[in-house]
Parts: structure tokens; sequence; C-alpha cells
């Protein structure tokens, strides 16, 4: 089901993936003229960062409030990927995340092929939040729709819309969460006309609450368990887009297996919480756990303590991320810090558990 490698991991000072090593055919220099990077595309961290930070220290000063109600936050949940509060006899946790650019590839797609994406678009969406949610060794409980189209017209086109309906209740199912509902603004003048902002938000449960994963477990010697992507998922999109301008024939120019480029960056990103839930099952309790997503493999340096993460065996890179790199001339350390590389979801576990772990996995 999921083909899984396994890299062990040390204590002492992190270290960043740069020395990842991959050889790739270079495009012609004419096609190429210089390395095409995600701040070149329209995203810099060094911006967005700073205010994320910001919202985050505001954030912790409203936890008081949860007093009132008798609960109270896990207060290492902050800044993970899930925020956790403590009900008593369990844990809840939320999150809300958006789907980002990928719809404009699949409304690209559609006007080139007459084939609609949005299937796996609405399966990306609901990955973003549930891949999330599931870090912090929740089970997915409901999921919430946030559909904000540049105008009532986007909603005229029945196939597309079917399709986001029928691509957003199949991967509720794939995840056994029930769809709550959501919200379907027309919000000409903000969104583009004939564009649409996708989003979701997940609640879940940690229960028994020592399935709860917020790094507070983690220690040398851990091994850390990949799970493989599907391809690009739903990040480095800006990236991937902007390349579109180099290649002869932009989105429908063929991999080196034939699948046009745009076909495969619409691969929809895979659900990792059945992996989690049948982790459970066996009682295995993953020590924390990483969902590769934005900053690629730098999310693996997310937790707080000072570690060496040595990498011995490195996933297959999916085709399509290959070509993305040989194409926008990024080397190995660019490559693993913006895209997951093959490498989807992460489980840190103990040493005697990580061959069970790639067992129950796969």
């Amino acid at each position: 089901m999921w083909r899984c490698r396994i890299i062990r991991r040390r204590v002492r000072s992190a270290r960043a993936p740069s020395q990842l090593s991959a050889t790739v055919p270079t495009p012609p220099l004419s096609a190429n003229p210089s390395p095409l990077t995600y701040e070149q595309s329209g995203v810099n961290y060094d911006l967005i960062d700073p205010l994320k930070i910001a919202a985050q220290r505001a954030a912790a000063a409203t936890a008081v409030h949860l007093q009132t109600h008798g609960f109270a936050e896990v207060p290492a949940s902050r800044g993970e990927s899930a925020y956790v509060v403590d009900v008593g006899p369990f844990y809840l946790a939320s999150i809300v995340e958006c789907l980002g650019s990928k719809a404009l590839v699949a409304d690209e797609m559609q006007r080139l092929t007459g084939r609609s994406g949005y299937e796996g678009i609405a399966q990306d969406t609901i990955a973003m939040a549930v891949n999330d949610l599931i870090t912090v060794g929740a089970t997915p409980l409901v999921v919430q729709a946030y559909w904000a189209a540049g105008g009532s017209d986007w909603f005229s086109d029945a196939q597309r819309a079917q399709a986001l309906v029928q691509g957003w209740k199949h991967a509720c199912d794939q995840c056994g969460v029930a769809w709550g509902g959501g919200e379907t603004p027309a919000l000409a003048g903000i969104v583009e006309a004939n564009r649409i902002d996708l989003a979701a938000s997940c609640t879940g449960i940690v229960n028994p609450k020592s399935r709860l994963s917020v790094g507070d477990r983690l220690e040398a010697g851990n091994v850390i368990v990949f799970l493989a992507s599907s391809g690009i998922h739903a990040n480095g999109l800006s990236l991937a887009r902007k390349l579109v301008d180099r290649l002869p024939n932009g989105y429908l120019t063929p991999l080196e297996d034939g699948t046009a480029y745009g076909e495969a960056l619409l691969a929809p990103t895979v659900l990792y919480s059945p992996v989690s839930e049948a982790l459970a099952r066996e009682g295995i309790l993953p020590r924390y756990c990483v969902n590769v997503t934005g900053h690629g493999w730098r999310k693996l340096l997310r937790h707080p303590g000072s570690y060496t993460y040595r990498v011995h065996t490195v996933p297959p890179v999916p085709p399509v991320l290959r070509f993305i790199q040989r194409w926008a001339d990024l080397d190995d350390h660019e490559a693993y810090s913006t895209l997951n590389m093959g490498a989807g979801f992460a489980y840190f576990v103990a040493p005697d558990e990580a061959q069970r772990t790639v067992e129950t996995a796969c």
C-alpha cells in the first residue's frame, strides 16, 4: 500500500539534508538559463514566517480562556501541525489548512484536455488538514469545507463542481471521517474570476491519551520511517507552475515515462491517516510525526531539540520531482528544502518498533 524507507537519527546538532545526493540528467542550457528557486516563484518564507511567529505568540496568550470551561491546552502542541486541548478523559485536536495554488494547474489542464482534475484536488485539500492532524496522534473525526469562488459562475460547470463534491466525499470515506458541512462564498473582487480557493478544517480525538505525539518522548537513537509520496502533493506548486514557462510544451511536456507534466502534478496527495490508525491498533506509538509539506525535508528538523539526522536510505524520487529538479536546475539542497522528494510523511519510532512499523504500513 505505502512504500516505506527507514533512516536512523542520533543526538547532537540538527543538520539539513543538503548532503543528500541524486544524479539526474540536465536539460539543454538554452532551455534553462538559471536556477529557479521557490523564492523566485513568489514564495519567500523569510517574509511569511515572522508573521506566523508573531501570530503564535499572540495566540498563546489566549489559552487562559480554556480554563473558563475547565479545560487546558497542551503547551507542547503550540507550533506543531495541530493544536491539542485536554478535555479530561481524552484530548481534542484541530487544524485548518488551505490547498494553495494546485487548483490553477487543474484549471489549465481542463482547458488543455477537457478533463476535470477536481476529484483529486478535493483529496489534496482534505489531505492538507488530515495529514497535519495525525501528527499529534489524533484520529480524524470531522472535516469542514471552505470553497470560496471568484463568482457564482464557477459553480455553473456541473462536471467540475460534481468532481469536487465526489472527490471530497471519497477522501472522507478513505479516512473514515464525517463531512460536517462547509461554506461556499462567491467572493468576486477578492478571488479571481472563474477561480476557487479551497480549504479544510479537521477536528480529531486522541484517545487513549497515550497516543499523544508532540515530541516529548523523542530521544537519541530513535528511527524515522518514511511513507512514500505520490508526487508533488500540494506543496511547491508555485515553483512547479513558474517552471511551465521553460518547458517546450508547457503542461503537456512529457516526463520520461510519457506522462504529461500537468497530469503528473495532479496526482492526489496520499492520505496517511489509515496508516496511523493501523499503527495504533498494533500498539505502536510514534515518538514524533512529521507531515513533509512546505519547507520539504527541513520539516524533519521541526522538533526544538538539538539532534543530528543521519540518512542511510533515501526514498526513490518520483519522476515529476526529478523532472522539476532537472528543469529548474535545483541543487539537492534547494530541492530537498522545497519539495518532499519522495517522502510524504515520517514516523519517529523506537528502534525496536521500526521493522514492525514498516510491516504495518506496507
